[in-house]
């Protein structure tokens, strides 16, 4: 079995800057990045699923009316 080594317990063994003194560091500066003009991956994703649901319930509609003429729109 290995042997543990001491630990050392003088005061050179402790960090020489306090806990705090990382916390208080001045104030950055950040950069603000302005995003494109124009529509993202997720808005157009929103409106093709949007003009899918539509269009299904326009053919879904189109449907009732001419086999059971029961359309809300076609009958």
């Amino acid at each position: 079995m290995a042997t543990s080594r001491p630990k050392p317990t003088g005061p050179s063994s402790r960090k020489a800057t306090s806990r705090s003194a990382g916390r208080r560091a001045g104030p950055q500066e950040v950069e603000v990045v302005e995003e494109a003009g124009g529509l993202d991956l997720e808005a157009g994703i929103g409106v093709v699923t949007f003009l899918l649901l539509i269009v299904a319930l326009v053919l879904v509609d189109y449907e009732m009316g001419k086999h059971m003429a029961a359309g809300i729109l076609f009958k």
